[in-house]
C-alpha cells in the first residue's frame, strides 16, 4: 500500500530512510569504548556487592542497583549486536553478541532471529506471537473463556509482566529454543551459551562461594530482567501506538508509528544505550546507538513523535488491549463497559 505521512511530520517512513542512512556506519573506537565503559563499572560494582557483604546486606542490594543498570546496558550493546551495528564485520558482531549473551541468559543466535521477527512484523495483527508480548484485541479478549480470559488477566498484571515474567524468561525460558525447536543450529546457540553460564556460574562460586555468588548476582539479573521487560514494554505498549491487519499494515509506517520516543533524562539515557530513541531504531535498525542522540539534534522533528515522559509512562501499565475501532490500546474496564 501506499505509504502515509507521518501524524506528526511531512516526511513519509520510506523517506526518512533516506534521510537516516548516513547515520549507519560504526566508530570502531567508540564501539570499544562503549563495551568497556560498560564491562568495567559492571564488575567493579559486583565486587563492591560481594565484599560489602560482611557490612551489610541492604548496602549490598543498593550496589546491586547500579549494577543491574550496567548489565541492562551491555544487553542493550548485545543487541545491537544482532542489528550488526557496532561492527562493520558481521562475525564481530555475532562473536561479542554470543560473549556478551552469557552474562544476559540470552542465547545470542536465537534471540536475533526471534528479534528479527518482531522488527519485520511489529505491529502487524495477523502475525503477533514472536518476540513481543502478547496483546489481544477487544473483539478476540471477548471471544474467550472465562477461564482464558482469567489467564490473559494473570499474563497482563504488573506483578507477573515486570516481575515473575522476566525473571521465568531470562533464568529458565532462555535454557531452551523455544519457537526454533526443530532447528539444529539454534539448539547449538542455546547450549553453548548454558555451557559458558555453567562455567561462569562455576568460576564464580570456586572464587567468592556459592551463597556470595547467589546472594549478589541472583538480585542483579531479576532486577535487570524487569528493567528491561520494562523498557520493551513501554516502546510498543502506549495509548496512541500503532497495529494493523493486511493490506493496511506497511513495514516502515508501523515502525515510525508503532515505537516510542522514551524521553528519560540523564544518565538514564546513557544507562539504556539510548533505547527509548525506539521510533528511530525501530525504522532503521542499523543505526549505532550512540549515534541516535544526534539524529534526534539533527533532525528535532522526530523529538516531538510518539513521545512518552517518564509519568506518562507509568500510566501504560493499565492498557491491555488493543481497540481496532479507536485504534488505541486501551485498560480492560472500557473494554467491559463498551460490550
Amino acid at each position: 500500500m501506499p505509504e502515509k505521512s507521518t501524524r506528526n511530520g511531512t516526511k513519509t517512513a520510506r523517506e526518512w530512510l533516506e534521510v537516516l542512512a548516513p547515520y549507519r556506519e560504526p566508530s570502531l573506537a567508540r564501539s570499544v569504548i562503549e563495551i568497556l565503559a560498560t564491562c568495567i563499572p559492571l564488575a567493579v560494582l559486583w565486587a563492591l556487592a560481594w565484599i560489602s557483604l560482611s557490612i551489610s546486606y541492604w548496602l549490598t542490594l543498593l550496589f546491586c542497583v547500579p549494577a543491574a543498570a550496567f548489565l541492562v546496558r551491555l544487553f542493550l550493546i548485545q543487541h545491537d549486536c544482532g542489528h550488526g551495528t557496532l561492527f562493520r564485520r558481521k562475525v564481530v558482531n555475532d562473536w561479542v553478541g554470543r560473549v556478551i549473551g552469557v552474562m544476559t541468559l540470552t542465547p545470542y543466535d536465537v534471540w536475533r532471529r526471534s528479534h528479527a521477527i518482531h522488527h519485520a512484523s511489529s505491529g502487524h495483527l495477523d502475525k503477533r506471537g514472536t518476540g513481543d508480548i502478547d496483546t489481544l484485541t477487544v473483539s478476540e479478549f471477548h471471544a474467550l473463556s472465562p477461564w482464558r480470559r482469567l489467564r490473559y488477566r494473570i499474563y497482563r498484571s504488573p506483578l507477573v509482566l515486570f516481575g515473575i515474567g522476566p525473571a521465568f524468561l531470562f533464568i529458565i525460558q532462555n535454557r531452551l529454543p523455544f519457537g526454533f525447536m526443530g532447528e539444529r543450529f539454534y539448539w547449538l546457540s542455546a547450549m553453548m551459551t548454558n555451557l559458558g553460564i555453567a562455567f561462569f556460574v562455576i568460576a564464580m562460586i570456586w572464587l567468592v562461594g556459592t551463597e556470595p555468588f547467589l546472594l549478589v548476582h541472583l538480585p542483579i539479573v531479576m532486577l535487570a530482567s524487569s528493567i528491561g521487560v520494562w523498557l520493551f514494554y513501554v516502546q510498543h505498549q502506549f495509548d496512541d501506538t500503532s497495529w494493523d491487519a493486511e493490506p493496511g499494515w506497511n513495514v516502515h509506517e508501523a515502525a515510525l508509528a508503532g515505537s516510542s520516543y522514551y524521553v528519560l533524562p540523564q544518565p538514564l539515557r546513557w544507562l539504556t544505550a539510548d533505547i527509548g530513541i525506539h521510533h528511530v531504531h525501530h525504522l532503521y535498525s542499523r543505526i549505532p546507538f550512540y549515534r541516535l542522540r544526534q539524529v534526534l539534534r539533527d533532525h528535532p522533528e522526530l523529538q516531538h513523535m510518539k513521545r512518552i515522559t517518564v509519568a506518562q509512562s507509568l500510566d501504560c501499565v493499565r492498557l491491555k488491549l488493543w481497540d481496532e475501532n479507536a485504534r488505541r490500546l486501551i485498560p480492560f474496564r472500557e473494554a467491559t463497559a463498551s460490550r
